[in-house]
């Protein structure tokens, strides 16, 4: 078996929580909202309907999100929520709120789990910040092949490689695949509009204006107008959406599709009339790719079930700074691959409230997780449950509650990463950067094989809220 990395890290925490947090057992929620925009009445509403749903400290700032961070590291939430106007959720607002989360402490790694809400207007804001029920993910619709059907309990996959090609899942059946029209922008849209997915996930050219449904071929697009998401078929034909189910969106290859320039963007019409709660995408332009389609590799297929969509943003997060922080620094064969994803670091977005619940229904997986806590003793167990190779992320494992003083008993070869919130563990030794994202046959490497277990033993010192 390979393993990687380079050192451990253990970090002390510079302040504990300050108060109990209603509505979330095991951490805070800080709220964070620009003094300007807390004075507008329709804006607060947002505010303080977080406030009311978790029980959150609500952090204003004047000049800018940093002056806040002696505020942040007193109440060192476990969820961030910035509330921003439009005109607010700049690009370099997002690259700055990713700075910010990562400066709680003295390590490289995001401190929090954190998104945005926003909305082509200031009511379809609170209705994000309002909602409560979970998302049970059961129904995909995508329009790219790197996100398979067969994770899911029924779905609809479109082939943006090559035309008149698409895949069907009905509710408990297999994958059958089926011929379709060469332009399916209105297809497409039928199925936002009536077939109800929980989830849509999209690859292929797009910016703030448009998605290209078509990657290999002619095909047609979804664009935006007043805040309104429609299909724009080949012929012209224009077919409007209102699909107003919650789902998410995971933008994973799509350039520029989250970034807000102004109001006539994607990423507002989405919310607007397409029924998206949670939308992750880019605010640049895609090159490497690390940052989206990770996203999707926590979220669903090998680790479905285990990380809430919020939690799978994160967890990516944290998965890239190490490999900024240990494997990309040390340059040699592959220099240019794995500098790349330096491109990707703060520039995907989670919009949305980062501690809704949008989850995949738990089901077998390749590989299980267990962490058992014995009076300050905290073991992890990875247990290989088939044959197969680890995915091309770490495993990541967030704690239940914050830790200090870490001291590792068992495990030392596997050269953890384990901070105050989580334990990272690297299980291979090549980067892959899209496994089998365009459709390709990657084969099994054997790496792992059933009843294979992995132990992690470390002491810490708990530090409660309160």
């Amino acid at each position: 078996m390979r393993r990687n990395g380079t050192w451990l890290v253990v970090c002390l925490l510079a302040a504990v929580l300050s108060q109990p947090v209603r509505g979330l057992a095991d951490g805070s929620y800080a709220v964070m909202i620009s003094a300007s925009t807390s004075k507008k009445v329709e804006w607060k509403l947002v505010a303080d309907a977080l406030q009311a749903k978790h029980g959150a400290h609500v952090i204003t700032y004047t000049q800018g999100m940093n002056e806040t961070l002696d505020s942040l590291r007193a109440v060192f939430p476990k969820y961030v929520c910035f509330v921003t106007t439009l005109e607010e959720t700049t690009r370099q607002f997002v690259a700055e709120a990713h700075k910010l989360t990562r400066r709680l402490d003295d390590d490289p790694y995001t401190d929090a789990i954190w998104g945005i809400i926003t909305g082509y207007t200031a009511d379809d804001a609170l209705r994000i910040a309002k909602h409560r029920t979970p998302l049970a993910v059961r129904r995909i619709l995508t329009g790219t092949v790197g996100s398979p059907l067969d994770a899911y309990d029924a779905g609809l996959m479109y082939n943006e490689l090559k035309a008149q090609v698409m895949w069907e899942k009905e509710s408990g059946g297999p994958v059958e695949q089926k011929a379709c029209a060469i332009d399916t922008t209105k297809a497409l849209v039928d199925a936002m509009n009536n077939y109800k997915p929980d989830v849509f996930i999209t690859s292929g050219h797009a910016t703030e204006r448009d998605w290209q449904i078509g990657f290999g071929y002619r095909n047609g697009y979804f664009r935006c107008a007043d805040g309104q998401l429609y299909g724009l078929d080949t012929q012209k034909v224009r077919y409007v959406i209102n699909s107003p189910n919650p789902k998410v969106h995971l933008a994973v290859g799509n350039c520029l599709i989250a970034h807000i320039p102004d109001p006539n963007c994607m990423a507002l019409a989405l919310m607007h009339s397409a029924g998206i709660y949670q939308m992750v995408g880019y605010t640049v332009p895609t090159g490497y790719g690390y940052g989206g389609w990770g996203v999707k590799d926590y979220f669903s297929e090998l680790q479905a079930g285990r990380f809430t969509l919020a939690e799978a943003h994160y967890v990516n997060g944290l998965a890239l700074v190490y490999e900024l922080e240990t494997r990309s620094m040390n340059f040699g064969p592959g220099q240019r691959v794995r500098g790349g994803i330096r491109g990707d670091r703060d520039t995907v977005v989670l919009y949305g409230d980062p501690a809704w619940e949008a989850r995949m229904p738990r089901r077998p997986l390749p590989w299980s997780q267990m962490l058992a806590i014995d009076d300050g003793t905290y073991t992890l167990t990875i247990t290989a449950n088939e044959r197969g190779d680890w995915d091309n992320r770490p495993i990541v494992e967030l704690l239940p509650h914050r830790v200090a003083q870490v001291q590792v008993i068992e495990g030392q070869e596997y050269e953890p990463v384990i901070t105050d919130n989580f334990i990272l563990v690297q299980m291979r030794d090549e980067l892959l950067p899209m496994k089998g994202n365009r459709g390709e046959s990657i084969p099994v490497r054997g790496d792992y094989g059933p009843g294979q277990i992995i132990k992690i033993v470390f002491r810490a010192k708990r530090i409660d809220a309160g």
